[in-house]
């Protein structure tokens, strides 16, 4: 098959697969239904970065500090894909890398208060010392608000003709 037919073909697939984040009929505001996408994502990622955690410590033997780095980048780096196909698929124009880049850069400061209460967890709570994921959890959910606005503004800024 072509390199089109290909592409036409992964694009339906992804649309499908995503197609209960779009919330289309439910929320007639853009705005909500665009934050709605943003933490229907988030949620995605917190599953890969659990995921990735869980691998980390069982699979490459890391502790719960350097396995948490190593689940978060690859839990970034799953929201930014999904974010730039899904969320703010209007303005996705620039350059993979050069946003990708943006997208780390912006969330830096997202990532240090996700890392800053998983770590108070796993370190105060037992419970959370016993269940790292539970801090995997708080920190993505503290990192939710800060990370919706500065990708909206900066990462995925909407071109000058779109709302």
């Amino acid at each position: 098959t072509s390199p089109i037919r290909r592409r036409n073909c992964r694009q339906r697939r992804s649309r499908r697969f995503m197609s209960w984040v779009m919330i289309r009929p439910s929320v007639t505001d853009p705005r909500i239904a665009e934050f709605l996408r943003f933490a229907a994502v988030g949620v995605v990622g917190l599953f890969a970065d659990m995921a990735a955690l869980t691998f980390a410590l069982k699979v490459l033997h890391l502790d719960v500090y350097s396995g948490r780095i190593f689940s978060y980048l690859i839990a970034a780096t799953t929201t930014w894909a999904l974010n730039r196909r899904f969320t703010f698929a209007g303005a996705a124009q620039s350059s993979p890398l050069r946003q990708w880049i943006k997208f780390l850069g912006a969330n830096a400061i997202g990532g240090v208060v996700n890392y800053a209460v998983y770590a108070a967890i796993v370190t105060f709570w037992a419970l959370g010392a016993a269940y790292p994921v539970i801090g995997v959890a708080a920190g993505s959910i503290a990192g939710l608000f800060f990370n919706f606005t500065v990708n909206k503004l900066w990462v995925f800024k909407a071109t000058s003709g779109d709302a």
